[in-house]
């Protein structure tokens, strides 16, 4: 069976290259106690994986790409497959502290991976003793994917195909899940029969695509024109994030409960989750840029990838099926109570189509573009001087597991993860759920974000201070009343 590339899924190939990378990385710790005799060897980890590779056909397929791009690439089986060859381990070194472990995690994930065979690996570490809130013994995986493969409904199966629902061993998902056909290298004439189709019948594709969509079109463009402009609107900011990208990378994360997060929706009618976690992102980049005396006069803007998959869809099924829409932070605003509610209008108007109206006809008009064509787009929309008139940061929400999972008998207790950063977007938030804790995961470039410490004690702070409001109905705050006004700058920390 033949297997290629959606269109979505090659332009992450597209855009790589240089100091950009796109792949994902998930970290996760496990405390080995509850493993039979209290421990867990490396070889262990590494039988334990290959007898899982099966629920998923990213673990044994790998890219068979064309020259220049000619077409979208296939994807193939592997047929030197060595599960070994994806799996290593390390001791964490001294003093091997949270800091250590996030300095590791950073650099290991900075690496490119081997494009050659199929895109994931796993980095066993072990000597997390020192770090709070974690088990002695614990050790910790570092799971990398190529975001060609996978997006974060697809891969949130992967992971949990790996892990079991006790430390007895019971697979969290059916043993058959996830199984489908790998691939196979296609014939050359069937690759040059399927580019010339490829790009012959796509302007007549793209055409199609944009005459469905241009009612939509009209009346998102009466809606703006019949907006009065809001004040002190100019489009996004440039701001320390919106630069080029260096070959090195920065992690770190902040936890917070769930249930205290549902607690903060309740500031707001009708706010959600998501829209606190944007708002606590918002609070803290305010307050970071403060520190540094970079706060712009405009609201920082955010893209928020969405599953585009159906609710009764199959989340096992590799590769994307994104969708995204920009949003307001709120950074402009001084009360955290106005900045939920600001938010919250936005993404409801997002949510009702219209403030992601431009990033659906994006999504659906790439669906159609040649390969070789794609590939020159892809390129030329991550410039820096592009990117950051799109937006300043990625910030993504990761719903995951609410309950615990085990591996080799050991529990996971702890969950995080790095996605890419690129030029012009030089800082990522993802926000992982699991078991009730909402860990906020920032990757950032190191020269962007040199002190990427502060920026999680600001999260903690926007995360306090939002809790100590007060609740508001839909309609009392007014959020134009409540726009910064200069406000004094803190100092710059070293």
């Amino acid at each position: 069976m033949i297997s290629q590339l959606s269109a979505q899924d090659s332009q992450f190939l597209y855009v790589q290259g240089g100091d950009v990378l796109t792949h994902v990385m998930s970290i996760n710790l496990y405390d080995p106690s509850t493993a039979p005799g209290g421990a867990v060897r490396f070889k262990e980890i590494v039988r334990h994986v290959a007898s899982r590779c099966h629920t998923s056909p990213v673990f044994r397929r790998k890219l068979h790409r064309l020259p220049l791009d000619l077409d979208h690439p296939y994807w193939v089986e592997d047929a030197d497959f060595d599960v070994e060859a994806h799996i290593s381990h390390v001791r964490l070194p001294k003093p091997g502290d949270w800091r250590q472990f996030c300095i590791l995690a950073a650099r290991h994930f900075a690496r490119p991976m081997n494009m050659g065979r199929p895109l994931w690996d796993i980095y066993v570490v072990e000597g997390l003793d020192r770090i709070p809130g974690v088990a002695p013994g614990s050790y910790a995986l570092l799971q990398r994917f190529h975001h060609s493969a996978i997006d974060g409904a697809s891969g949130s199966y992967a992971l949990i195909a790996l892990c079991d629902k006790d430390a007895h061993g019971t697979p969290a998902v059916q043993p058959g899940a996830g199984a489908a056909e790998l691939g196979v290298v296609p014939a050359p004439a069937t690759v040059v029969t399927r580019a010339l189709a490829s790009n012959l019948t796509s302007p007549v594709k793209m055409l199609n695509a944009l005459m469905k969509l241009s009612p939509a079109l009209v009346a998102a463009a009466k809606k703006r024109l019949a907006e009065p402009a809001g004040p002190g609107r100019h489009g996004v900011p440039v701001t320390r994030f919106n630069h080029r990208v260096s070959p090195h990378r920065m992690f770190a994360a902040a936890e917070f409960q769930l249930v205290e997060l549902g607690r903060l929706r309740r500031r707001v009618d009708g706010a959600t989750i998501n829209d606190v976690i944007l708002a606590i992102c918002g609070g803290a980049l305010r307050r970071y840029l403060l520190d540094h005396r970079d706060l712009p006069r405009d609201t920082l803007v955010a893209v928020s990838p969405i599953n585009a998959r159906p609710r009764d869809g199959d989340d096992a099924v590799s590769g994307n099926d994104l969708s995204a829409m920009t949003v307001e932070l709120g950074t402009d605003i001084v009360d955290p109570v106005a900045r939920l509610q600001a938010i919250r209008n936005h993404t409801r108007e997002a949510k009702e189509a219209k403030a992601g109206l431009g990033a659906r006809l994006l999504t659906d008009l790439t669906r159609h573009i040649p390969g070789a064509t794609l590939a020159g787009v892809a390129r030329l929309v991550t410039n820096e001087r592009i990117a950051r008139n799109q937006a300043n940061l990625i910030i993504t929400n990761v719903p995951g597991s609410q309950f615990p999972l085990y591996m080799n008998g050991a529990r996971l207790t702890h969950q995080f993860g790095m996605g890419p950063v690129t030029h012009g977007l030089g800082l990522f938030i993802a926000a992982h759920s699991y078991n009730g804790i909402v860990s906020f995961c920032i990757t950032a470039d190191r020269q962007l974000v040199p002190d990427v410490d502060v920026l999680v004690r600001c999260l903690e702070e926007s995360f306090s201070e939002l809790k100590k409001s007060r609740r508001v109905s839909a309609n009392t705050v007014n959020t134009r009343t409540l726009k910064r006004t200069a406000p004094p700058s803190r100092k710059v920390r070293s």
